[in-house]
């Protein structure tokens, strides 16, 4: 964010070295007085005394929507140096607090250290009208701007804060190219005339469906005034009749339904109506000389902050970038390449936590102190490590309830699945190695799942091994369809259980359907063999992408035969040793290509409806799970989303789920993609997670969690929140074998769910670095 990384100069003169570059805009049109406008203009007219900067905005300097604003400790460190007036004068005016209430079928849990500070928008804006006064900008109010195209061709720069609802974003959407998100829930914006002690979120289980309050204090004037946002889905603000109340009766509708977090006292709206929460993302924020800043270029859900706040942050870097570059078509691209890192990791966090109150009658029956975990790192950027720093107290009375014992991480908890117990959380993901002769393990495999074995991972997976020839992905994948196969793998799994003792060892059983006969990854991933191809089967005769091969649509027998072909291999699997049995139901493999309407186009009993595409992988299922040892578990892997129109749904892979567990699937290890070539997945940390999430709590079936899970504190969070049972990484195990033995050095567990083997325990303890930190100055004097 700007305000963390350089200090805005003050006004100076042409021949200072820091003054602003020849080439910087004189004049400055701004479109819209909200926050963000005013302080971008504020800032340019300090920058540059002699500049000409005009705002408009089309209400009363008086009028205002909305109630409180919360900015962070780092957006004011920006405003600190960048405008001290500013800053001065939001301090005297600013509410902090550092607690957190959460109420829940009426218990209350209070965690602390979280640090928040609040004004009232109204005073907000008459701080920032009386800054820009002071400097010289003009300020037009009742007053429409001119569309920005004129305003172009008048002004050199065109800063358009013109809100949600940009005009000029929708004038010049060619260029601009916005996606608007229309989200599922109802929310309306309401006050209430006394200061809550605390961040206060409230849940409500009514007989028209759950409602949520979200509250905080924005004054301490008087008995003070707190900003009281009520929010429910679509669904239950229509059972509830919202949809026909006018505001003064929707404000007191949701004053009887809180009466308790309110005392009793009334709520009061400003022209409050009820709107659904809308993500804005641009391709672009700036067109020509006009330049988008706020919630005209972004929107990020309220519940994790204010949209002030990052057009506050927007202003400070477009002011910063204008002085530091050489001219404006330069500062415009600085400023977007500045900022929208920041954006994006705010909305993906902000979309995390939209969906978590989405969702929310998914999580009501969770243990009092995990729901509230759940609710506090729900957008992922508070951490089950990050909490325990603002509140041991809570964070320690979450773990007991978890069931961890006294200084252990709940990483390091044991799990069972029937009769296997997993002394700790860390799955080592199934990985491809392409590494095979004729679907043989060698020596690579040894290693590779060896040493993975060695670094007290609970449980380790081999890459998918293949039922049959033609079942592979590659030449180089693996298989269980001969006995030199299944000898090799006992090789494994004796070296796994001898040497790492306490880790177990997995195998997942897989076809590749259409997604085979294809080159090794580092070679062209998905690509055909330039030669020495084999025939294809899948559910329907179709290529996964322009240029691979046609599978041939399976007749019965093949399907008779391929079913075969997976309990065949599951009696080797057994024979060779290992623990744990998943099948591979995703990624768009042969039994993934059954689930997805996407690619299976049957018109047979096996197509069509979902009960009908789930028959073939549950026929697979029945006759693994029939040969496969009854004390050892099964898990089965799926893609509860294809990121595309038209495919598995969130909905479909709950009961996906269901239909597994029904026939005796111990675990549900969910993943997401990789079904058809032209995806749209939505990357970001842990961002398969919530659909683990969804399966477990809304169906009780213990799940495993996959996708860009990279720290310790991930899946401490992860697991104490109560989103998955097991955590499954595989490029942090491609980075450091021991990755779990070090994750319990780091975090300083020597207890028996991570135990460094004997010939490896000197180095269980962080190796000495030489110092890097220089004596601090003890006095200072003066000249």
């Amino acid at each position: 964010m700007a305000g963390e990384r350089r200090q805005a100069p003050g006004p100076t003169a042409r021949h200072d070295p820091h003054a602003p570059p020849e080439d910087t805009p004189h004049r400055i049109a701004v479109i819209g007085g909200g926050p963000g406008g005013l302080y971008a203009a504020a800032l340019l007219k300090r920058l540059d005394p002699g500049r000409d900067v005009t705002v408009w905005e089309r209400n009363a300097p008086e009028d205002t929507f909305g109630f409180g604003v919360v900015l962070s400790d780092e957006t004011l460190g920006g405003i600190e140096h960048a405008d001290p007036a500013v800053y001065a004068a939001l301090q005297a005016d600013f509410v902090r607090w550092d607690d957190i209430d959460i109420v829940h079928r009426d218990r209350r849990h209070t965690s602390g250290g979280h640090g928040f500070a609040a004004l009232g928008r109204r005073r907000l804006l008459e701080i920032l009208h009386a800054r820009c006064r002071d400097l010289g900008v003009e300020l037009r109010f009742r007053t429409e701007a001119p569309p920005a195209a004129r305003l172009a061709t008048a002004y050199d720069l065109v800063v358009a804060a013109d809100g949600v609802h940009s005009l000029t974003r929708e004038a010049h959407a060619e260029a601009f190219r916005p996606a608007v998100t229309t989200h599922r829930c109802r929310y309306i914006w309401l006050a209430a005339d006394f200061a809550f002690d605390a961040f206060r979120f409230e849940i409500a289980e009514t007989e028209h469906g759950v409602m949520q309050l979200h509250g905080y204090p924005f004054s301490a004037t008087g008995s003070g005034a707190s900003t009281v946002i009520v929010e429910m889905r679509e669904e239950v603000w229509e059972a509830a009749g919202f949809d026909v109340l006018d505001e003064h009766e929707s404000t007191d509708r949701c004053a009887k339904i809180f009466t308790e977090a309110l005392g009793g006292r009334p709520l009061r709206g400003n022209k409050s109506a009820w709107t659904t929460f809308r993500t804005v993302v641009n391709a672009r924020w700036s067109h020509g000389n006009t330049v988008l800043l706020g919630d005209a270029a972004h929107t990020a859900h309220f519940s994790i902050g204010s949209g002030t706040k990052l057009a506050v942050e927007d202003a400070l870097a477009l002011a910063a970038c204008l002085q530091e570059q050489p001219d404006i078509p330069s500062a415009l691209q600085a400023y977007e390449t500045e900022r929208r890192p920041v954006v994006e990791s705010t909305q993906r966090a902000a979309r995390a936590s939209l969906e978590w109150f989405e969702r929310l009658p998914d999580h009501l029956d969770q243990p009092p102190r995990q729901f509230a975990f759940n609710l506090l790192t729900r957008s992922r950027r508070v951490t089950h490590d990050n909490l325990r720093l603002r509140d041991a107290r809570f964070t320690r009375s979450v773990e007991r309830e978890f069931g961890c014992p006294d200084g252990t991480p709940p990483m390091f908890t044991p799990f069972t699945l029937r009769e296997l117990t997993l002394r700790n959380r860390v799955v080592v993901s199934p990985m491809d190695m392409y590494s095979a002769v004729d679907g043989v393990p060698g020596d690579f495999h040894l290693v590779h799942l060896g040493a993975r074995a060695l670094g007290s991972a609970g449980l380790v997976m081999t890459e998918m091994v293949c039922v049959s020839e033609h079942g592979r992905i590659t030449p180089g994948c693996t298989g269980l369809y001969t006995a030199e196969q299944a000898e090799a793998w006992r090789r494994i799994t004796d070296f796994a259980h001898d040497r790492a003792p306490g880790t177990a060892i997995g195998v997942q059983l897989g076809h590749s359907g259409r997604k085979g006969s294809t080159k090794l990854m580092w070679e062209g991933i998905d690509d055909p063999l330039p030669d020495g191809n084999w025939p294809l089967s899948a559910a329907s005769p179709l290529p996964y992408k322009t240029g691979s091969q046609t599978p041939r649509e399976l007749s019965r027998a093949g399907l008779t035969e391929i079913r075969e072909q997976f309990a065949a291999a599951a009696r080797r699997a057994a024979h060779a040793g290992f623990d744990l049995l998943e099948l591979h139901c995703a990624h768009g493999y042969l039994l993934s290509g059954f689930l997805s309407p996407l690619t299976n186009h049957r018109t047979d009993a096996y197509g069509g409806p979902l009960s009908a595409r789930l028959r073939f992988p549950l026929e697979v299922f029945d006759a693994v799970r029939e040969v496969w040892p009854d004390g050892r578990p099964m898990t089965v892997r799926i893609s509860a989303t294809d990121w595309a129109d038209g495919g598995t749904t969130a909905e479909d892979a709950v009961e996906i789920a269901r239909a597994f567990a029904a026939h005796g699937a111990d675990a549900i290890d969910v993943s997401t993609g990789q079904v058809v070539a032209d995806e749209q997945p939505a990357y970001g940390r842990s961002y398969q997670t919530p659909y683990a999430d969804l399966i477990r709590n809304r169906t009780g079936i213990p799940v495993i969690t996959v996708g860009a899970i990279s720290s310790w504190d991930d899946v401490n969070s992860l697991l104490l929140a109560g989103r998955a049972d097991l955590c499954a990484l595989a490029r942090p195990h491609l980075y450091d074998p021991h990755w779990t033995l070090h994750a319990a050095a780091e975090q300083g567990y020597a207890g028996p769910g991570a135990v460094w083997p004997l010939q490896y325990r000197a180095g269980s303890r962080r190796p000495q670095t030489g110092r890097t930190d220089a004596p601090k100055p003890r006095l200072s004097l003066g000249s």
